[in-house]
């Protein structure tokens, strides 16, 4: 069975097609964006956010490292002021979260419920039909089960007409294994 963070690859793949856009709406290290990068090639665009200048770093160096194709713009700004950024008539296809703290770092910096579900609000008000919002939860932090606890309940509330919610996680591992939740978008909103 596949990682978490492993099936979130899965489900961005089967939402993205040629010409699509997506989100990494947590930078961080930078795997998820190049990941995107590299699955939307030359033929789409990849927006990154952070609010951390090294998650920018660390993210130049792996798209360079890479050779990523030149379809990434990344930025210094919470996921929670996307909006201030993004084309209001943007479509976008995948979005990644990766909740909790850029590993490696400063651990008191970790993302937050109401900025979080701000920037669930922007994508899912962006999301195109098939789309997919995916966010892998790590809370065994500090703050961090409030988090889960805010986004799941939050993702539970969405109607069913509109959005299809998964969560995927190992339910026998200890420490708080990480959760996968996607969101697909099924219908429009009339």
């Amino acid at each position: 069975m596949r990682s978490a963070m492993r099936y979130s690859h899965i489900l961005l793949t089967e939402a993205l097609s040629e010409g699509g856009v997506a989100v990494d709406a947590t930078m961080g290290n930078g795997n998820d964006t190049l990941f995107l990068s590299q699955l939307l090639e030359d033929q789409g665009q990849v927006f990154a956010f952070d609010i951390q200048e090294q998650a920018l770093q660390n993210t130049r160096e792996k798209l360079t490292e890479n050779q990523a194709p030149e379809n990434t713009t990344l930025y210094h700004l919470g996921h929670e002021k996307m909006e201030e950024v993004l084309p209001e008539d943007i479509q976008i296809q995948a979005a990644i979260f990766n909740l909790g703290y850029l590993p490696k770092s400063d651990k008191k910096i970790i993302t937050l419920p109401e900025t979080t579900l701000k920037a669930f609000e922007f994508i899912l008000n962006h999301l195109a039909v098939g789309g997919r919002l995916v966010c892998v939860l790590y809370y065994g932090h500090e703050g961090g089960e409030e988090e889960k606890n805010a986004v799941l309940s939050y993702a539970a509330k969405l109607p069913q007409q509109q959005y299809q919610v998964l969560t995927y996680q190992f339910i026998n591992q200890i420490h708080c294994p990480p959760i996968c939740l996607c969101i697909e978008k099924i219908k429009e909103e009339h």
